[in-house]
């Protein structure tokens, strides 16, 4: 019998770097002078996956998203992964903004993954499975080369290659 060997198309987010930069993010946003008794604020929500902005107006919140994005980053956290609501009014004369932490590969990704797989016509198979995408092939260059092509292809998600089998 033949030996297979796979790896795994996975998109998630690590939620402990999310919050650190949450954190950092607002000890800056304390010291800045354009932000001086302003209520701004950045909570996460973990049961939802959402970061939320809130501050006084639609100026502030995209000053706060602007630092917060420069401390993802620095995290190593992708921006890819954010899924942007718009800025929308709240309580208190204030807006807020809620941004969606991507976790898994939604299924019309994952069907256009898998399909852009097998239009390569290279010798693997995809298959999907719940939120991720497990390609399985007998050689191992084979599936170096769709890690590749998966890399040089933009499916505005963002994919990380994971759990590499070679037997």
């Amino acid at each position: 019998m033949a030996e297979q060997n796979s790896f795994d198309i996975v998109s998630k987010i690590d939620l402990a770097e999310v919050s650190n930069a949450i954190n950092q993010t607002m000890k800056e946003v304390k010291q800045r002078f354009d932000f001086k008794n302003s209520k701004s604020d950045i909570t996460l929500e973990e049961k939802d996956q959402a970061v939320i902005l809130h501050s006084e107006d639609d100026f502030k919140v995209r000053s706060l998203n602007d630092i917060l994005q420069q401390k993802l980053i620095k995290r190593g956290v992708p921006l890819k992964g954010l899924t942007y609501g718009k800025v929308e009014p709240a309580a208190g004369n204030t807006v807020r903004q809620r941004i969606d932490l991507q976790q898994g590969i939604p299924m019309e990704k994952a069907k256009e993954i898998v399909k852009f797989i097998k239009d390569t016509k290279l010798k693997v198979q995809a298959a999907i499975n719940a939120d991720i995408v497990r390609v399985s092939g007998r050689d191992r260059d084979i599936l170096q080369e769709v890690i590749k092509v998966l890399r040089d292809q933009d499916f505005d998600i963002h994919m990380e290659f994971t759990n590499y089998r070679s037997n």
